[in-house]
């Protein structure tokens, strides 16, 4: 039996646009063993050094810099984002958990949180108003209805291939 894990769509504010109010911290459940989903950590931890050199030459026009990590209790699993974020001086990164937990019940939103690279599942930055990264939520792009990917593409500038 395959265990479920939650990602969330968390564009930490919610927008009015067009008319159209969403709520832009929807969750969406996929299988742990989803290959799609699999493939898109695996993209961003193999892409994670070239990210952080990106973060740390603070290159103008560049914002938003996140990381997304996988945090598991006796509840189940949730990936949450992490913004800001920065090193920790005691090694791996610390920062702000910036979703509020619908299954892990051991961190809360805004919570300052100790985290390593091992459970980083995915990055972004937002370049010129285009998201780049975000390989796990332009994963769920694939599996949702196309007038909801039309409207997360044109309001928030993601940059999937």
């Amino acid at each position: 039996m395959f265990k479920k894990v939650i990602f969330i769509l968390s564009f930490l504010i919610s927008q009015n646009v067009l008319g159209i109010e969403r709520d832009e911290n929807e969750i969406v459940w996929a299988d742990e063993k989803d290959p799609v989903m699999v493939e898109a950590i695996k993209e961003a931890r193999a892409t994670l050094d070239t990210f952080l050199r990106k973060y740390k030459s603070n290159i103008p026009n560049v914002t938003s810099y996140k990381l997304k990590v996988m945090l598991t209790d006796e509840n189940g699993t949730e990936h949450f984002w992490v913004t800001p974020f920065r090193p920790a001086k005691s090694g791996g990164f610390e920062g702000v958990l910036a979703n509020e937990p619908r299954i892990v019940r051991n961190v809360k939103q805004g919570e300052m949180i100790q985290f390593t690279r091992s459970i980083v599942s995915d990055w972004g930055y937002v370049e010129n108003g285009k998201q780049f990264g975000s390989f796990t939520v332009c994963a769920l792009f694939r599996t949702m209805p196309k007038e909801q990917v039309t409207y997360y593409k044109k309001n928030h500038g993601f940059q999937c291939k």
